[in-house]
Order: structure tokens, then C-alpha cells, then sequence
């Protein structure tokens, strides 16, 4: 590993050392990113999977595990847990426990399993991850939303309406942070405003971090929402996995953080019984990410940082589109309601670009673009949006509040 590519460095780390503008054909194969849109010429950008190859030490570890032969049940080997311990210290300061380690086949579990562990109304922000909106209902319990607002080009909370959305039946808020799909990553005292209202209406937080490790401005780095302080710590389910910084999604491998003895007691009694096991490869994979990539990691940063900053200049040139900057992750949310259409993700697919639809986020007219891809395909898919608002007649775009 080298030791100056780090989280949160400035500067590039062994240029050239991997190849992120290599195109990996998906087509006709298991991918269901690709699949989606098979037999027809749609780029796909639209699910939180990358199109890259994840890295040489992930492969190589996955390889060396199927080499023994016997792929089965398994358990977390003390190797892996020291390996996760260190990254989480390593790249955000968070020292934890090994008994705080709760491990998942997925983090869309997590959020699931918290709303069951958790006996009450639950609270979150609009627009989000779509798991957010169904796992409280399939839990069986009542949802309530309150949107961002978006102030002047960058999106926040809204706290006087946390508060009056608020009742004492309130017991879990669900923070996504980073936040998908508006690309914020909250800042310190966002997080700190955050924790006095839980602190102060008792609430239970379930983080999910997933995308933790995407911070994309330089020389920032991620906050975790139980690094606050001890009581923050008490009251937080955090959820994380290797599976988008490292792009092993397929892999099933995600941890929930619980510092709580009795809160993970709880969660750990809503699994039973339910949840399966990680898979032997999982475990392998997520392993040699959080230990071995660090080198991947920050020359990922450096290409998406690229990507990002193509597309925002591109975006602010096609007519009827706006989008606020992109702090972390590969995911943009862009504002198409300028396009005067009526459902903007059907109008890029037939355009040949295959977006998610922000309907599905909870905020219709806009949608949601993943530009963690090849910078050729990226290119393609951006020719492909800005001849289409080109031909489209349009109302005016509609301003940043």
C-alpha cells in the first residue's frame, strides 16, 4: 500500500497506475444495469454501479479464496474485522470496538432490520435512496417525510419542519449520509444541529454511509454521524460496505456499526433467524478493500473528481437542465424540469441514455445520473442529453430557490 494515497489528499496518487478509461463490456451478460436496456442503443447510467474493474488486491483476494476450493458458510476471521477497524480509523478517525460490528449481506437489509428494531414512527429527508421510503412500510411502520430545501444552488435541512413533522411516536430518524441522491456531504455543524434534535426528541439514528468513501472535494474528508460525540454514539445504527467506493456490489457484503450494547441486542433479534449469513467472498473482498486499496481508492477520486467536473459544464450548457455541485459520490441529481416534458427519464431513454427517475427519490421532473463510468462513455451519453434538449421545446429553467 501506498502510504501518501489517502482519503482525502490533493494530490494524485501513482498517475496512470489504473486504468479507469478502460470500457469492460457488459453487454449480454449478468449485469442488470446493462440488461435493463438489452437489444436496444440506451447507455446505461442508472443504478449505483460503477463500470470499472474493482481493484487488483480485491481480485486477487477473491481469486486466492476460490483457490482453496471450499466455499463454505464463514465466518468474520479476526483479520478482517482488524482490517475494517483500521480503515474506519485510518481514513475518517473513528476508532470502535469489535463488539459494536454487526455483519450484513447488504446495507438495503440494515435499513430494513433498523426500522424493525426500532418500535415507532420513522423520520427521514425528500428526496432520498428509494429504500429509505419502502423499508419503513414494509416494516409496518408510519413514514414521515420532509423535504430538503434547496438554497441558493445547495441543498439543506430544513429544521423548523423536522420539528413540526416531529410526535412522540417518533422514535427512528434514517440520515443518508453522504447524501444520495443530491451529492451533499454534510458538514460537521449540519451533523452536530442534527444530533441536538435527536438528543432533544429521543430519537434513534440509522446512517447509512455507504458512500462514506466518495468524498470528492479535495482535502475534506467524511464525518461520521456517530464520531460526534457519546451520546450521538448511543443513539446511532451506521451502516457502511465496501460495495460502491470499491464497486463490489454483487458481493454482499455490508457492517452495521452499533456502539449501543441494548440497541445491538435489538437489532441482532430482528435478524434472526431472517437475515442470511455473508457469503465466503463477501467477507474476502471487503477485506482486502478496507486493508489493501488505498492506492485504487485515491486514484478512483481523482478520475471521478474528473468526470464530475465534465459533466457540470456540460449540464450548465444544455438548455433546460441545472444541477447543484456534487460533493460526493458518482451520483448527479439534475433539475429537468426546465425540459417542460413530462417524464424527464422517459425522454433521455429515448434519447439513447438511460437515467433513474426522480420520481422514485420521492421529487418528480428530475433525474438522477451515474457518472461512474468510463469518460468515453460518459462523453457519449453527454452528446446524447445535449442534442436531445437541443430538439425539445422548453419552458424557462426554473431558478435555484
Amino acid at each position: 500500500m501506498n502510504d501518501s494515497c489517502r482519503s482525502g489528499d490533493t494530490a494524485p496518487c501513482t498517475p496512470g497506475a489504473f486504468d479507469f478509461d478502460q470500457v469492460i463490456e457488459r453487454r449480454g451478460g449478468d449485469s442488470m444495469k446493462w440488461n435493463r436496456y438489452a437489444g436496444r442503443d440506451v447507455l446505461p447510467l442508472w443504478v449505483a454501479d460503477m463500470d470499472f474493474a474493482a481493484p487488483p488486491a480485491v481480485l486477487a483476494a477473491v481469486r486466492a479464496r476460490l483457490e482453496h476450493g471450499i466455499l463454505g458458510y464463514s465466518d468474520p476471521m479476526p483479520g478482517l474485522v482488524d482490517a475494517v477497524r483500521g480503515y474506519l480509523q485510518r481514513h475518517f478517525d473513528w476508532t470502535i470496538e469489535a463488539d459494536w460490528l454487526v455483519w450484513l449481506p447488504g446495507l438495503v437489509t440494515g435499513l430494513n432490520v433498523a426500522c424493525r428494531a426500532v418500535d415507532g414512527d420513522v423520520l427521514t429527508a425528500t428526496p432520498v435512496y428509494p429504500p429509505f421510503l419502502s423499508a419503513p412500510v414494509l416494516s409496518q411502520r408510519s413514514l414521515v417525510k420532509v423535504p430538503l430545501v434547496l438554497d441558493h444552488g445547495r441543498w439543506r435541512w430544513d429544521f423548523p419542519a423536522l420539528e413540526a413533522a416531529c410526535t412522540p411516536q417518533t422514535r427512528l430518524l434514517l440520515l443518508c449520509h453522504p447524501h444520495n441522491p443530491v451529492g451533499r456531504g454534510w458538514e460537521a455543524a449540519e451533523l452536530q444541529q442534527l444530533a441536538d434534535f435527536c438528543r432533544q426528541r429521543d430519537l434513534i439514528v440509522c446512517s447509512d454511509e455507504i458512500h462514506c468513501g466518495l468524498v470528492l472535494e479535495p482535502g475534506q474528508r467524511h464525518q461520521p454521524f456517530a464520531r460526534l460525540n457519546a451520546d450521538a454514539a448511543a443513539r446511532s445504527i451506521t451502516l457502511m460496505a465496501p460495495s460502491k467506493t470499491y464497486n463490489t456490489p454483487g458481493l454482499g457484503c455490508a457492517w452495521a456499526v452499533i456502539p449501543d450494547a441494548a440497541l445491538r441486542r435489538r437489532f441482532l433479534a430482528v435478524m434472526n433467524g431472517i437475515v442470511p449469513h455473508v457469503n465466503v467472498l463477501g467477507y474476502a473482498a471487503c477485506e482486502a478493500a478496507c486493508r489493501d486499496s488505498d492506492d485504487w481508492h485515491a486514484a478512483l477520486l481523482d478520475y471521478l473528481r474528473g468526470n464530475r467536473d465534465l459533466l457540470e459544464a456540460a449540464v450548465a450548457a444544455m438548455p433546460g437542465l441545472s444541477m447543484t455541485h456534487i460533493e460526493a459520490g458518482y451520483l448527479a441529481w439534475i433539475d429537468a424540469r426546465g425540459l417542460g416534458v413530462a417524464n424527464p427519464a422517459a425522454f433521455f431513454e429515448e434519447a439513447g441514455v438511460g437515467l433513474s427517475n426522480g420520481a422514485d427519490f420521492g421529487l418528480a421532473g428530475w433525474v438522477r445520473l451515474n457518472f461512474g463510468c468510463p469518460r468515453a462513455t460518459l462523453d457519449a451519453a453527454l452528446a446524447r442529453m445535449a442534442a436531445a434538449c437541443r430538439q425539445t421545446p422548453r419552458q424557462s429553467s426554473l431558478p435555484f430557490l
